[in-house]
């Protein structure tokens, strides 16, 4: 089911999307985060910002 209410949107980009994800070991980590949380590693990604299914 699409989320179409914008207000919605942006929560769900907020909560769910404004991520990190470490390269190395894949442990989620805050958007701000310089290390990660789990390994120590530098090697960070922003998280993809891609909604909808799987294709």
């Amino acid at each position: 089911m699409p989320i179409t209410d914008p207000e919605l949107m942006k929560i769900v980009e907020a909560r769910v999307l404004n991520k990190m994800v470490c390269r190395r070991c894949g442990a989620l980590n805050p958007p701000g985060a310089k290390k990660c949380r789990r390994c120590g590693s530098k090697d960070l990604r922003p998280k993809k910002k891609r909604l909808g299914g799987r294709r």
